[in-house]
């Protein structure tokens, strides 16, 4: 329903994925993965600007929505994350965040994305995740 109709979102009860979101994903024309949420003033930090831990947090959820058909049903752990913060966004502002899997193999999966708002790069990553049975 409203600005996310159609797009999924991974409604996880008392977990801190729900404290923090909603967050939402959806494929792109082109099959890769986007995901969304709507800066409220929760995701802020005290200078009026989202807060870093916001965005990684958007970032380490993103990785494993991306990758999610790479991980052929299996769980995982984020074993690693690396970011770069470019920019600020604020309450209001529709962020994204796309990427790609760059690498697949039996127990590792490697990820980059990148977070926007409009036209604007906020936030960069890359990140491996440890698959599990």
């Amino acid at each position: 329903e409203g600005e996310f109709a159609g797009w999924q979102t991974y409604d996880l009860h008392d977990t801190f994925d729900t404290v923090v979101g909603p967050f939402y994903g959806k494929p792109d024309p082109d099959g890769h993965m986007r995901c969304a949420f709507r800066a409220e003033q929760k995701h802020m930090n005290a200078g009026g600007r989202m807060h870093g831990g916001c965005l990684m947090t958007f970032a380490d959820i993103s990785l494993f929505v991306i990758a999610y058909e790479t991980m052929e049903g299996h769980l995982g752990v984020t074993v690693q994350l690396d970011s770069t913060f470019l920019d600020g966004a604020r309450v209001g502002d529709l962020i994204e965040c796309t990427g790609e899997v760059t690498r697949a193999g039996k127990s590792l999966v490697f990820v980059r994305g990148q977070i926007t708002t409009g036209e604007k790069l906020l936030f960069t990553f890359s990140g491996m995740i440890r698959k599990f049975d």
